[in-house]
């Protein structure tokens, strides 16, 4: 996944579940890893058709992902991947922008109706159909290392991956929750420094933002983050999205769609939404550095000024 992956666990029998833990996220690789062009999604987006799932770990995305984009009305969608690679954030990043023209005409075959699926396979209505998972595959891996974790019985973690995961039970250690660090947007990939701590138990959490994956052409700054409705970025004044819920699958989707839709329609939907909580900054109408937390986070979250 392009990523670094940290867990902390306590197990009374001292177990070392490394190379499990690695073994699963290589299979996870295998199902949903765009850039291994033999992995199950890869197979699939270059397919005219259908494929049959091979391992467990494709369908559960697929699910979570339609299931989100239905929520947050297309907001986040996995089948924008002719876009991403368009605006060159796959392989080819010093492709052009693409034109007006080239943009309409792969907006055709963006859209979750254009596949189907059941458990045993997924097809295309329209063979041009692709899928991405980068908005979600993190989020998933820390999942399905966490269902592992816990089928040892392990129960108090700390499960991280590319800055998604999963805080099981508390730090036996300090014997307190799990304390987290939400980057400040103006930090850069240099100099990492945080806007605010959260503490959690039995939480996911991801945090979504602007300030590393993007292009500079011409002189301009182009976010990775892509309008499904449009095929073009979303420039709203939001600057990251953390998203707390049961499953850091969750969150992850969750946290791409707040970014496409803008903190004003987040904060509405979240209000329909009690499983998640989620804190968010944004700039203001004077350029001000603001944020925005649900109420469930009062007493978790610590924001420095």
């Amino acid at each position: 996944m392009g990523t670094s992956y940290h867990i902390t666990y306590f197990d009374n029998e001292k177990r070392n579940f490394k190379t499990s833990v690695d073994s699963l996220l290589q299979l996870v690789n295998k199902s949903i890893n765009t850039y291994d062009p033999e992995s199950e999604v890869s197979k699939f987006n270059k397919g005219a058709r259908s494929f049959k799932f091979q391992l467990p770990f494709l369908l559960p995305p697929i699910l979570k992902a339609v299931e989100v984009s239905k929520a947050s009305g297309g907001a986040f969608d996995p089948t924008v991947m002719p876009l991403v690679y368009a605006w060159g954030f796959e392989k080819l990043k010093d492709r052009p922008i693409p034109t007006q023209q080239k943009i309409d005409s792969l907006m055709q075959f963006v859209g979750l109706d254009k596949i189907e699926f059941n458990k045993d396979s997924v097809w295309k209505k329209d063979r041009r159909a692709q899928l991405d998972f980068g908005g979600i595959g993190q989020g998933y891996g820390a999942d399905v290392i966490t269902e592992f974790l816990k089928g040892k019985g392990i129960n108090n973690m700390l499960v991280e991956l590319g800055g998604e995961g999963m805080a099981c039970g508390t730090n036996l250690k300090s014997k307190k929750p799990w304390e987290l660090g939400i980057l400040d947007p103006n930090s850069t990939s240099d100099s990492l420094f945080f806007k605010a701590y959260v503490k959690l138990a039995d939480q996911s959490f991801t945090t979504s933002g602007n300030y590393f994956n993007y292009r500079i052409i011409d002189g301009k700054k182009y976010s990775h983050t892509i309008d499904p409705k449009t095929g073009y970025q979303a420039e709203r004044a939001i600057l990251s999205s953390s998203v707390f819920a049961a499953d850091a699958s969750t969150a992850d989707a969750w946290a791409t769609a707040f970014m496409v839709m803008g903190h004003e329609r987040a904060i509405e939907l979240l209000k329909q939404h009690p499983e998640l909580e989620a804190f968010l900054i944004y700039s203001g109408v004077d350029g001000e550095i603001q944020s925005y937390q649900t109420k469930g986070l009062d007493g978790f979250l610590e924001i420095r000024k």
